[in-house]
């Protein structure tokens, strides 16, 4: 009987370590395979000693695969899992093991966008940005400090978590837990990207419109000629007190739109953008076409 080999905590943290370069050689062929074979390396030659083995090894990591780069983590545990019972002399075949990573791949991905790009990245991004704006040089210290300490912290444990759990992980992701965390992590990440839109994206539009004569007793009544002390002091306090110093009050389509909803041109061009993307038009024409808009209106006075 093979002798039960086990990868020490030592093993486990050069994989979590190789793990950080998962996309460094992201190929359209097959994508993450060979950062995903690199961060096993370590653990593939702890549990097997010939050339053959190991090459063979390496062989079947090379295969397709792709998913959020962070929720790979609980995918390498159960990997390594397996690859332990495989070296031991368990019955694993190969197919066995590459089912397992397809299988979890698909689903975890639906995590990771919602969590990661449009939840906890926002948020640090948004705190380090408000400081940096007012000059204060932790913003960017709390966003670089506070993005890689998550970011390592939940590698390291996801995928001890996979490889404690080995096999029957899957068994756990394919329930309704998955699907509660995917939506959970959506709505939350829509409501910190609503923050984000109302924060971030500012359309002023810079047209006049006719003015709006105001009615008498909402505007100033100068005197004509030389102007007493008295009169100077009761003027001053009609200011004060709000009246205009002009029968016609200005308007502009900015106010207007202001007083209808505040930051309505930027929330519906967001929505615009969205729409567009959902129709698959590329992010670097919508780019490019915002930049034509810009520069055209900003030339004809519009904004």
């Amino acid at each position: 009987m093979t002798e039960k080999l086990q990868l020490s905590q030592s093993d486990r943290k050069k994989v979590w370590w190789r793990s950080q370069f998962l996309q460094g050689s992201w190929n359209y062929e097959r994508m993450q395979n060979m950062g995903w074979a690199y961060a096993l390396i370590p653990a593939l030659k702890k549990l097997y000693t010939t050339k053959e083995d190991r090459a063979a090894a390496l062989e079947r990591h090379m295969e397709f695969f792709n998913t959020h780069p962070y929720v790979a983590a609980p995918i390498i545990g159960v990997t390594l899992a397996l690859e332990e019972e495989k070296a031991s002399g368990t019955p694993v075949e190969d197919k066995a093991i590459q089912g397992v990573k397809i299988g979890m791949m698909g689903p975890l991905a639906g995590i990771g966008d919602p969590v990661f790009w449009f939840t906890v990245r926002p948020i640090l991004g948004a705190l380090g940005a408000s400081l940096a704006s007012a000059g204060n040089i932790l913003g960017p210290i709390i966003f670089f400090v506070g993005w890689n300490l998550i970011r390592m912290s939940f590698l390291w444990y996801t995928q001890e978590l996979g490889y404690k759990s080995g096999k029957e992980i899957t068994k756990d992701m394919s329930g309704g837990i998955l699907k509660d965390i995917t939506k959970g992590a959506s709505i939350l990440g829509m409501f910190i990207l609503a923050v984000l839109v109302q924060r971030w994206v500012s359309i002023n539009f810079t047209v006049n419109l006719p003015g709006k004569q105001l009615a008498e007793g909402a505007y100033i009544n100068f005197p004509e000629g030389p102007v007493t002390g008295g009169e100077l002091k009761g003027i001053l306090g009609q200011a004060l007190s709000g009246l205009s110093l002009d029968s016609v009050q200005p308007q502009t389509l900015q106010g207007q739109l202001n007083s209808l909803i505040p930051g309505l041109m930027g929330l519906l061009l967001t929505f615009l953008c969205m729409w567009l993307l959902k129709k698959k038009v590329s992010p670097i024409a919508i780019i490019l076409a915002l930049f034509a808009v810009g520069i055209a209106a900003r030339f004809f006075g519009i904004m």
